[in-house]
């Protein structure tokens, strides 16, 4: 929708390329104060208030007529999404400390759904609705969503007055003095380059190579699609182990067997490319259970979510930019798809690294 968002506010390009960095700024700033906000504030109250920001972001953004209003409300919807991002591992440690990853499967095939709807449905609403603002509508239905997400949270609120704090406070400073923490942390950032490179630029990717607009988008919605099932079994699978490496490792080895599918037969094999690409992005429920099952406590999971997850996506932001200045200065995809096959080795052994048995408490400086 950005082309119609941009003639819509009349916005300037500089602040469309500021509006398409926001989430990744979003999540590394507001990612790192989620865990102490929870600690001062309460976990279900930040929890709600997070939910509140982003109907009143989503909303907001919808109505407004120039673009410093759309982006201070865009920036307040992404401070939501992350804050909340970063609390639902540490909400399910300690609601549910030995149902981590039936839990997190639940949560992550919400995820998986989100996306997927958000990616199909988002542009036939606008359409829809019709006329030059159709967008407004398109964009601001998710604002109702997130309403109702916010409404079970506010019989937790008082669960705040009673919870105790398990196992003390847990800086994000000292998870990143220990092995397990930046592991992690650059093991996610990996992934979410993955993904954040696949959903920029993979619609565009198969438009040049002979694709129309509708099926290059559904085949996107293919890669984000195939994660839902397997989001329902992924975190459960690896909760039951107590090594998680060779179900880690088939699941990475399908980015570069996809990346290699469209090299080798873009058209031909655009369908199976989709299907390995969409498998191999199911890393991200995995790291999400990852980060409940390498913590001993609530405060342990906050901790080293805030950590993986702040650090994560700011070595994220560099995916899409590189994909994006390859394919200008080679005027094809070969240079784009290499780099993301070749970044595959390291996530692949920092994702065999995390997975072996331990725990970030074990590791903190005394």
């Amino acid at each position: 929708m950005l082309d119609e968002v941009r003639d819509g506010l009349h916005m300037a390009p500089a602040t469309a390329g500021l509006l398409t960095s926001l989430p990744v700024l979003a999540f590394a700033l507001f990612g790192a104060l989620a865990p102490w906000l929870a600690t001062v504030v309460g976990v279900h109250r930040v929890t709600l208030g997070a939910l509140l920001c982003v109907v009143v972001g989503l909303g907001g953004r919808a109505l407004v007529d120039s673009s410093l209003p759309f982006l201070a409300l865009s920036m307040l919807a992404l401070a939501g999404m992350a804050t909340a991002n970063v609390l639902l591992p540490s909400l399910v440690k300690l609601h549910f400390p030995d149902r981590v990853g039936q839990v997190t499967a639940l949560y992550t095939t919400a995820l998986a759904i989100g996306l997927t709807s958000a990616l199909t449905l988002t542009v036939p609403i606008s359409e829809a609705a019709g006329g030059s603002d159709g967008w407004r509508w398109g964009l601001g239905t998710w604002a109702a969503l997130a309403l109702v997400a916010a409404l079970p949270w506010l019989r937790l609120v008082a669960h705040d007055q009673h919870t105790p704090r398990t196992g003390g406070a847990v800086r994000l400073r000292d998870v990143g003095r220990t092995r397990l923490g930046i592991a992690m942390a650059v093991f996610f950032g990996l992934q979410s380059l993955q993904a954040y490179a696949v959903f920029g630029w993979f619609a565009t990717l198969w438009r040049d190579n002979g694709f129309s607009p509708t099926t290059a988008g559904l085949l996107v919605g293919l890669v984000a699609g195939v994660s839902i099932p397997l989001s329902l079994w992924l975190p459960a699978a690896a909760a039951r182990r107590d090594d998680q490496r060779l179900l880690l490792t088939v699941v990475m080895v399908c980015y570069p067997i996809g990346y290699a599918a469209l090299l080798v037969a873009p058209q031909a094999l655009a369908v199976p490319a989709a299907i390995l690409v969409g498998i191999g992005a199911c890393t991200f429920p995995l790291i999400l259970v990852l980060i409940g099952l390498r913590s001993r406590t609530p405060a342990g999971t906050a901790a080293l979510s805030g950590f993986t997850q702040s650090l994560g996506y700011l070595l994220a932001a560099a995916g899409p930019f590189a994909v994006g200045v390859l394919h200008e200065a080679t005027d094809g995809w070969t240079a784009s798809l290499l780099l993301l096959m070749a970044l595959c080795v390291p996530q692949i052994a920092l994702g065999r690294y995390v997975a072996r048995p331990a725990y970030i408490e074990d590791q903190l400086p005394r």
